[in-house]
């Protein structure tokens, strides 16, 4: 009974596998691209279980060949994002004070309502700019009580779909927009943010909408968002960064079609995952909030802070302005088949209707 009931879950991790592969945008096959990492593991165990307590037979070949077949293709996926990957954001040195930024970056879960926890942790690390998600009315009384003093440049965009969005910095804001780029119910922020040094820099904070069973039926419109901003820094090249919770997995087709898109680097590439979400269960955790740095940055620290009540850890970064070092990075390229794949994305999310 052990040798078929292996083999059964061989394949079923397998089916799992290959199922992430199918270019379709439907909730239930994106899915399958978030928990790589988990299935990995569990094609592991099954491997060495396999080899452990089965006799050698069909079964135990089978079992082991499928289990060994997944974990080197999931692995394929996740290695990048370890250390034992080479980092694709170079480390600062010796960075001047004048051209550094840190972000703070917080999905506080609307509901939550343990707001002490999250500005201590503010109050502590002393970020350059602030930015929260899914933050409200309630959220936003808050934040400004204890931040307009020393954070007094702002955009607020208080919402209670899930989708309010605000920003604090400490550093002065210009050309400030807030878009409805793909759906008129989800805001992005696009400002410049000036440094100590008086260099102007892009930010785009984004949040789009995640493909699942009470958000959407499709990934369609979280990846026309992304693909459209991608393509808006391609166009415009400048020293740029791009924040936020975009429900996506670091590794996901989209993502890393987005980075080539906008040639934008990540600097979890060689760091580690610093998984995000889900903040209540361990073993499914993966990368949802971001910090996507174009190659005029260097990065001096990156970590994933302690939990305040939301469902997803803070993360803050420290970044260094350093565009004299840009030709160490090797910036990701897009065909110009993805780049037609990407224009036509954006059209249908910009055309297709939402049901659910």
């Amino acid at each position: 009974m052990l040798g078929p009931l292996l083999g059964c879950i061989a394949v079923l991790l397998l089916l799992s596998t290959l199922v992430a592969r199918i270019r379709l945008h439907w909730w239930w096959v994106r899915s399958f691209e978030f928990p790589r990492l988990q299935i990995a593991v569990l094609a592991g165990v099954c491997m060495l279980v396999s080899v452990a307590l089965l006799e050698p037979s069909p079964w135990q070949t089978a079992a082991v060949a499928l289990s060994l077949i997944t974990f080197l293709l999931q692995l394929r996926y996740v290695l990048p994002w370890t250390r034992l990957w080479p980092v694709q954001v170079k480390s600062a040195s010796n960075a001047p004070g004048d051209q550094k930024i840190t972000l703070l970056i917080a999905n506080v879960l609307t509901p939550n309502r343990t707001a002490d926890k999250l500005l201590s942790m503010i109050r502590q690390y002393q970020p350059d700019i602030v930015l929260t998600l899914e933050s409200d009315q309630w959220w936003q009384d808050q934040l400004d009580q204890a931040l307009n003093e020393q954070w007094p440049h702002s955009v607020k965009i208080p919402l209670d779909n899930l989708y309010g969005m605000h920003l604090y910095s400490r550093l002065p804001l210009s050309e400030t927009e807030i878009k409805w780029l793909i759906q008129d119910d989800i805001p992005s922020i696009h400002t410049y943010v000036t440094l100590a040094s008086g260099d102007r820099i892009r930010l785009y904070a984004l949040h789009p909408r995640p493909p699942a069973p009470s958000e959407s039926e499709k990934s369609l419109w979280r990846d026309a968002e992304l693909l459209l901003v991608g393509k808006e820094i391609h166009r415009h090249p400048s020293a740029t960064l791009v924040a936020g919770d975009l429900n996506d997995v670091a590794w996901s087709r989209t993502t890393r079609r987005f980075c080539r898109i906008s040639g934008m680097l990540d600097p979890r590439r060689g760091r580690g995952m610093f998984s995000t979400f889900h903040a209540n269960y361990p073993i499914l955790r993966w990368p949802l909030d971001h910090v996507f740095v174009s190659e005029h940055f260097t990065l001096d620290s990156m970590k994933r802070l302690d939990a305040f009540g939301s469902d997803h850890f803070p993360i803050l970064a420290t970044l260094s302005y350093r565009p004299a070092r840009q030709d160490e990075h090797e910036t990701p390229e897009a065909s110009q088949e993805e780049r037609q794949e990407a224009s036509e994305t954006i059209k249908k999310g910009k055309t297709e209707k939402q049901q659910t």
